[in-house]
């Protein structure tokens, strides 16, 4: 008896907390959640609401920000301090709403096998066309994309920094659980391994996880900061530490905290140098982010800087989802003349297109790297064939023709997917997809991908002799 007299005292806060009735104070600002509802390539069928501050600079931060299951994101927004930060420091928050029926209701989805991997399919690729609409359509910085949610969101924001490292730049997650947690939707609350209170793996186990989300990818790893209650028992409280092994190991840290503090009383803090820290919440259930929390976060962001009012600059109409329309400005008016060879650089990052370690072998992804000039980084366009070649014999390749499919080297055949567009405005298309080369990051190690064709300097590109 006791023990269903605390599973339900667990559930009726987990409820409370998902359906956004905490009670904290809502955003005033003449600046109101909105909706879109052509935001882009959409496998999860989320849906999406924005908060745009009126004050902003010119390039504002984004943080994604996540509900519970059987919340959503309107309740969210309601229920949580991020849109008040964000009259404070400027920066958009997304709210998704998770439409996947698991646990308690819609959760997000971090337990299929299309979502465990970059561009697989499923939430994460929704929101990752929601952060691309937000940039887009109001100039966010590319630069500065950060996630953060609370229980099945807490649990989705670790999931996308192991799914998109080159996107997001920091996560903060409540009551999470660690990437790859979740076997299949029967391990989602209230049962399965996962939240039972027996997951234990190695450090070396839950890191494999996470660089098996993304192979190849040798780029820098977000930075995350772990929140979760002592008295948690929906999702255990000993979930925090398996998550601590997870990020300790993915960024080559030891399992000893390299300092501990209490900023506050009842909470107490590790820190595992710059990269992870860990949030043990005395006396806390299932309710975090309580009040204080999320400007933590923010400040973990490093968003907490008042922003300088500036007049945004106009809004314009999205790109347009409609297949049957061609992308802008991709109509190769002006190629290059054949036999043009040089190093593809970007206009964004100043970084060539690199093959890494200089190797020769099928399926090697390209990645953005310093400009050295060596054979790797050195390209010939033949406009007569569209091939793009590198060492004389091997081709820049698509693996595939939808939004993040990986660009990677391959014997030349000739096919459609070897064959790319050099066009006016500085993007390079698929003749296959009819989508541009384009890279979440500026940092070495960012992989080259495909993705609908804006005509950002992410996705402007040039030869140089």
């Amino acid at each position: 008896m006791k023990r269903t007299r605390a599973a339900l005292a667990g559930l009726a806060s987990f409820l409370l907390l998902t359906v956004g009735l905490v009670a904290l104070s809502s955003p005033a600002s003449a600046a109101s959640l909105v909706e879109v509802t052509n935001f882009g390539n959409n496998p999860g069928g989320m849906r999406m609401h924005i908060y745009v501050p009126d004050n902003r600079p010119a390039n504002p931060a984004i943080v994604v920000a996540m509900h519970g299951c059987g919340g959503s994101g309107p309740a969210f927004y309601s229920g949580s301090e991020f849109a008040s930060l964000s009259n404070q420091y400027g920066f958009i928050v997304i709210y998704p709403s998770a439409m996947q029926e698991a646990g308690f209701g819609k959760c997000f989805d971090t337990w299929s096998e299309a979502s465990k991997r970059r561009g697989g399919g499923s939430d994460p690729v929704s929101i990752e066309s929601m952060v691309n609409y937000a940039r887009t359509q109001y100039g966010g910085d590319i630069n500065r994309v950060y996630a953060t949610g609370s229980s099945s969101g807490g649990m989705m924001t670790q999931h996308m920094l192991a799914v998109y490292p080159d996107l997001f730049k920091a996560g903060a997650s409540f009551m999470g659980v660690p990437f790859n947690c979740f076997a299949n939707a029967a391990a989602y609350p209230p049962g399965g391994p996962c939240t039972n209170g027996t997951m234990n793996r190695t450090p070396q186990q839950w890191g494999d996880a996470v660089r098996g989300a993304y192979p190849g990818y040798t780029g820098p790893r977000p930075p995350i900061q772990l929140w979760h209650g002592t008295n948690d028992t929906l999702v255990p409280y000993s979930l925090l530490e398996e998550s601590v092994k997870q990020w300790t190991n993915v960024h080559g840290l030891s399992q000893n905290p390299t300092s501990t503090d209490t900023p506050q009383p009842s909470w107490n803090r590790r820190r595992f140098g710059t990269q992870v820290e860990a949030y043990a919440i005395q006396g806390a259930g299932h309710s975090l982010p309580s009040s204080g929390m999320a400007r933590v976060a923010i400040q973990f962001f490093g968003l907490d800087q008042p922003t300088t009012p500036t007049t945004p600059p106009p809004t314009s109409p999205p790109p347009s989802t409609d297949p049957t329309t061609p992308p802008p400005s991709t109509d190769p008016t002006t190629p290059p003349p054949s036999g043009s060879t040089g190093q593809i650089v970007g206009t964004q990052s100043n970084r060539c297109i690199d093959v890494p370690n200089s190797s020769r072998n099928n399926g090697t992804r390209v990645q953005l790297y310093d400009c050295h000039g060596q054979a790797n980084q050195t390209w010939t366009y033949n406009s007569t064939t569209k091939q793009l070649r590198v060492y004389g014999d091997m081709c820049l390749d698509a693996a595939g023709s939808g939004n993040g499919a990986a660009v990677q080297i391959y014997n030349c055949h000739g096919q459609t997917n070897q064959q790319w567009n050099l066009n006016s405005n500085g993007t390079i298309s698929g003749v296959q997809s009819n989508r541009c080369l384009d890279v979440w990051s500026t940092n070495n190690g960012a992989q080259i991908q495909l993705y609908d064709c804006h005509g950002q300097t992410n996705q402007q590109f040039r030869i140089r002799a």
